[in-house]
């Protein structure tokens, strides 16, 4: 059964932090890398042409797509189906739309979506420690981002990132033999 992690939460909510514990946790789960076109970090991103993501767009191959930071950011649908069909992905991301474009493309995928979150001071924080220069804009984009239901909420201050992805990894787990359970079909 094909099954992924979306980690949804505002900038500076644990997810880079979270997604290394649960690759030390359990070397089946693999981040997967979005596409960027534009400046700032790259760590954590695969960089990419504004042709290579127009090209990607005109073939129908983008599942998600949005800018910030004065970056593009964009999920490709081929990337992946290809993570989904040998690891359990860890996707990042900020905005509802996204998680729910996830669902409609990878409908058969069972995909669980935990929301990280921590206050706003300790993101701030977190945020002048990266060092990136554009603290301000990342806490707008901390301060819109919107709640969303999920199956599972941590508030990343109180807990640390080996507990929130053993928690993780519990969830997943219950998730997964849940669906086996209904759709023995799917069942891989």
């Amino acid at each position: 059964m094909m099954s992924g992690v979306i980690l949804h939460g505002p900038p500076a909510s644990g997810k880079d932090t979270v997604t290394e514990a649960l690759v030390r946790l359990d070397k089946g789960y693999s981040l997967y890398r979005k596409l960027k076109v534009g400046p700032g970090r790259t760590t954590g991103y695969r960089q990419a042409t504004y042709q290579e993501v127009d090209t990607l767009r005109d073939g129908g191959l983008i599942v998600y797509e949005n800018t910030r930071y004065s970056a593009t950011y964009v999920i490709d649908r081929p990337t992946l189906s290809n993570l989904l069909a040998r690891a359990i992905p860890v996707i990042h991301i900020g905005q509802a739309q996204g998680i729910e474009a996830l669902r409609q493309a990878f409908d058969a995928a069972r995909l669980l979506v935990v929301s990280l979150w921590c206050p706003r001071e300790i993101a701030a924080a977190r945020i002048a420690k990266r060092n990136t220069g554009d603290d301000q804009e990342r806490l707008r984009a901390w301060d819109s981002t919107e709640a969303i239901d999920a199956d599972l909420r941590i508030n990343t201050a109180d807990i640390s990132a080996a507990c929130a992805a053993k928690s993780i990894d519990a969830a997943l787990y219950a998730f997964r033999t849940e669906a086996r359970r209904k759709y023995p079909s799917e069942a891989r």
